[in-house]
């Protein structure tokens, strides 16, 4: 049986349209990106809430393909990245073969016809030779099982689907969280309302934001000789990846360093919180990197305002009117804001139900069998599937670095593939362990097994106590390996 598609791409955020781009370049031009939501941006498109703006520099935040010389800040706002992303829908020629308000419910591996089969929410089916997950790291929201949320009074309102037309002004308002989104929020959110609580359960390491709008001049120069932001994005990327790759994956032998990010971060948190007990319940107790840092000029000197509090104690409950922790404490409150983030390792990996060869279901084989993927993308017994949002895939601190990497590995496969006069591909198991060993052994010189992470409670670390989402190499050792590793490293050819 010939399948309907080249490929199913199962998301339209900058993972898809990287992928939609990338079949593109290699012939497989029939192929249909699937996506729940209603237009194309992932999470630039999800999330609307106040203050939402990216937390890596602009010149760097981009396909480096396809440079945006317009961002009008060093860290711009959310909207700008999703108009981003429009652009390049529409210039790739992508956006015709995307399908809104698609929910995927599973796909499974067809050995007898060599295919995916994709199930879709209503009872649809679509096959299609290849299947790529695209489903993003953030991209099922976490709201957690406080006893007695079902019977608040109030308005709750996640981060992931803010409400525009609710009017914060005069409110009683309480954040849970104090993550990134959160250390965006808080500060807008504070000018509007009247009272604003802070449910902390971990402290974040902020660190100054170099911010500024970027002068029309500049931004003229960036569009009329490209190599002026390929020049800026260089040295950005530079600094990332010594903060990540020294600081963080190299914390063993650079503990100096990583003290120093540190020391950084408690200065500028000294400077800008005025109440010695408030300065303390803000300060980390892990090592700077278990939890991903962010960027904030603003965070901290919200809790000097006399209508905001910070809460440390623990939430026991939620009441009509309000939230009682630990300590008896009731906080009266009418909008709930929860920034809660995701839950990664639960529902994410992987998004929809994916069944391979011989039966083997991802999430349980994941789960059962340590998560792992070789080069970050491909996994044994899942036949002509890409998964760009696996474990170890991460790389660098900017997404784009990943899916780049992603994508050229996906041209080198394909090359391949199509050289042999193929039209299935697997890689090996004994390939996937060589990977998987090599990334835990050097995992272990890492923050994450060498720092002293018990208190961070961090979305890097699994149910099994495991760092598997960052692949623990440089982005210019990723990007070398992607069109490097070796073909015989996957078989070719019908599978059985």
């Amino acid at each position: 049986m010939v399948p309907q598609f080249d490929a199913v791409v199962v998301g339209a955020g900058f993972g898809g349209i990287g992928a939609g781009i990338e079949l593109d370049r290699l012939g497989l031009r029939d192929f249909v990106i699937l996506e729940r939501e209603d237009d194309l941006g992932g999470t630039w498109h999800v999330n609307r809430y106040p203050g939402l703006a990216v937390d890596i520099a602009s010149v760097t935040y981009s396909y480096s393909f396809e440079p945006n010389p317009h961002w009008t800040r060093l860290f711009a706002p959310g909207a700008e990245l999703k108009k981003y992303a429009e652009h390049v829908a529409d210039k790739y020629d992508l956006r015709g073969r995307m399908r809104f308000s698609t929910v995927v419910d599973g796909a499974r591996w067809d050995a007898e016809n060599q295919h995916w089969v994709v199930t879709i929410a209503g009872g649809e089916t679509l096959t299609a030779r290849y299947l790529v997950a695209a489903t993003g790291f953030l991209s099922q929201p976490y709201t957690p099982p406080f006893p007695g949320i079902e019977s608040f009074a109030g308005k709750i309102i996640h981060t992931t689907d803010w409400d525009a037309e609710y009017d914060l002004t005069g409110r009683r308002a309480a954040v849970i969280g104090t993550g990134a989104t959160a250390v965006q929020l808080v500060p807008e959110v504070a000018k509007q309302v009247d009272e604003l609580t802070v449910f902390q359960r971990t402290p974040i390491w902020v660190v100054p934001k170099i911010d500024a709008p970027i002068p029309g001049a500049v931004r003229a120069v960036f569009d009329k000789v490209p190599l002026t932001q390929k020049a800026a994005r260089l040295v950005n990327t530079a600094m990332l990846e010594a903060l990540m790759v020294v600081g963080v994956l190299h914390y063993k032998q650079a503990k100096p360093f990583n003290r120093v990010a540190a020391a950084l971060a408690k200065a500028h948190l000294f400077a800008q919180v005025r109440d010695p007990r408030t300065r303390e319940q803000l300060t980390p107790h892990y090592d700077f990197g278990c939890k991903r840092p962010t960027f904030s000029n603003t965070y901290f000197t919200t809790f000097n305002q006399p209508h905001v509090r910070l809460e440390t104690n623990s939430i026991d409950h939620v009441e009509p009117d309000g939230i009682v922790t630990a300590d008896g404490h009731k906080t009266e409150i009418d909008t709930l804001l929860l920034a809660t983030g995701f839950n990664l390792w639960d529902v994410n990996f992987p998004a929809f139900e994916i069944v391979g060869r011989d039966g083997v279901n991802l999430g349980k084989f994941w789960r059962d069998n340590r998560f792992q993927a070789y080069e970050g993308i491909t996994v044994p017994k899942f036949p002509n599937f890409l998964c760009l949002n696996s474990p170890y895939s991460y790389s660098g601190l900017s997404y784009f670095t990943t899916i780049e990497a992603q994508m050229k590995h996906m041209g080198r496969l394909f090359a391949e593939l199509f050289r042999r006069g193929e039209r299935t591909f697997e890689v090996t198991d004994a390939a996937n362990a060589q990977f998987l060993d090599r990334m835990t052994d050097r995992l272990g010189s890492s923050v994450f097994y060498g720092g002293d992470c018990s208190t961070a409670r961090s979305y890097y670390f699994n149910q099994h106590g495991e760092a598997a989402l960052l692949r623990p190499t440089s982005t210019a050792a990723a990007h070398r390996e992607a069109v490097t590793f070796p073909l015989d490293d996957y078989t070719y050819g019908p599978v059985t």
